[in-house]
């Protein structure tokens, strides 16, 4: 017997039982909605406006079907804006159409943009939680692939240790029978989606709601739920999930126990190149690249701090090392992700994300999204462009503040 052919409405890679249930609410072409100018709020923004919005946060989530997800933030108390988007992918600017394949390594996904005075990052995350099976590690109800994944993106330490903290106690309260599979990984790159998809719930509303409904979510969230709303959690400093400048941080970044970064800008390039090797010089300073298994570090098993070969500025942890196999240094994280700097690296024929030191703007290598938990991320980093520091050499070298990273009981997040 021939199957019966699924009219073309649904958005993504649907099971066959959901796209017929959403053949039989009669609503065709569901995914084809006119392409139509929309705005999302980009202006010109005077002084004023400018430091109002240095003031704002920024959340990342994956939740399925970036409309739903949008839906549940659009008109939040204390939410600015939200943006339906592609994130933590592979490619640069992909087009929905790529994403759709499940091969870029992008996720559907929200961004959305909050005043931190109004609504703590806390709450947001209560609201995400409920709009989501955090029980699913094959996509978000009828939406199946890797780019229906859900996740958590972070921007700073704070956020991460709310979304971790969240994720516990979400699971110490059972709400789920099964384990809970979100992702936390460390945001690195988000890209907005086609026109079309911006505010497709209230744009096109009867479509959205059918779509919806055949999807099943709201009778998944509804038996989940029932009438509970998310938990509002008043802004505090703590949960508020903007980036806090510490004493010790704020000394970390300007001053390392009484030794200066070093400018490279004040330094001429023939004073560079006396202070550097030659392929130090060409790697940090000109974007070369080592040959791999054949440089200072990719093999080192030592405990201690790697910092930038010219600024002196602290990069990365061996903590945070491990063998990737490539030949070169591969970190899962920073050691302090503000003196990491991301850019977009169009050579050779390919898109990659480049990664620079903040003070130094030495080149140290790529980051890419395919690395070991938690953070799923690969920095792959020149041994040239960094000096590395033995634990024990930590105090005299002045970055005794880092020496508790290596005490026994101290375990790398």
């Amino acid at each position: 017997m021939n199957k019966p052919r699924i009219p073309r409405i649904f958005k993504g890679r649907f099971t066959t039982a959901a796209a017929l249930a959403l053949s039989c609410l009669g609503l065709s072409r569901i995914g084809a909605a006119p392409v139509e100018q929309i705005s999302l709020g980009h202006k010109e923004t005077s002084g004023k406006e400018q430091t109002m919005n240095d003031k704002l946060g920024t959340a990342t989530f994956a939740g399925g079907c970036f409309w739903c997800t949008e839906s549940a933030f659009d008109n939040y108390p204390g939410v600015v804006k939200v943006v339906s988007g592609y994130a933590g992918g592979r490619i640069s600017n992909p087009t929905y159409e790529q994403v759709c394949t499940g091969t870029t390594g992008h996720l559907e996904a929200i961004q959305v943009t909050y005043d931190p005075t109004k609504v703590s990052y806390a709450t947001l995350l209560n609201v995400f939680w409920h709009e989501i099976d955090p029980t699913d590690d094959g996509g978000q109800f009828a939406d199946r692939g890797e780019q229906y994944h859900s996740a958590i993106f972070y921007h700073n330490t704070e956020q991460k240790k709310l979304a971790e903290e969240s994720k516990s106690q979400l699971a110490a309260s059972k709400k789920f029978p099964g384990p809970i599979v979100s992702q936390i990984r460390a945001y690195t790159n988000f890209y907005a989606a086609e026109e079309y998809h911006q505010h497709y719930c209230t744009r096109h509303s009867e479509r959205y709601h059918m779509y919806r409904k055949g999807s099943g979510r709201d009778a998944f969230l509804e038996k989940a739920w029932r009438s509970e709303k998310p938990v509002v959690i008043p802004v505090t400093a703590e949960n508020d999930g903007m980036e806090k400048a510490t004493a010790a941080s704020s000394q970390i970044r300007t001053q390392t126990a009484g030794q200066q970064y070093c400018d490279p800008s004040e330094l001429s390039d023939a004073e560079l190149k006396k202070r550097l090797t030659p392929l130090q010089y060409e790697v940090a300073r000109k974007g070369g690249t080592e040959r791999p298994f054949e440089n200072a570090y990719w093999d080192n098993h030592r405990e201690g701090l790697y910092v930038d070969i010219v600024s002196k500025e602290p990069l990365f942890s061996s903590k945070d090392k491990y063998n990737s196999g490539t030949g070169w240094p591969s970190f899962t994280r920073p050691v302090d992700s503000e003196n990491v700097l991301e850019k977009v690296d169009a050579t050779h024929g390919m898109v990659r994300t480049e990664v620079r030191s903040k003070h130094g703007d030495s080149h140290l290598g790529h980051v890419f999204p395919d690395g070991p938990g938690p953070t799923h991320m690969r920095y792959c980093i020149n041994s040239a462009s960094l000096r590395f520091i033995p634990k024990e050499d930590l105090e005299k070298e002045g970055y005794g503040q880092y020496s508790h990273l290596f005490e026994p009981t101290h375990k790398s997040k």
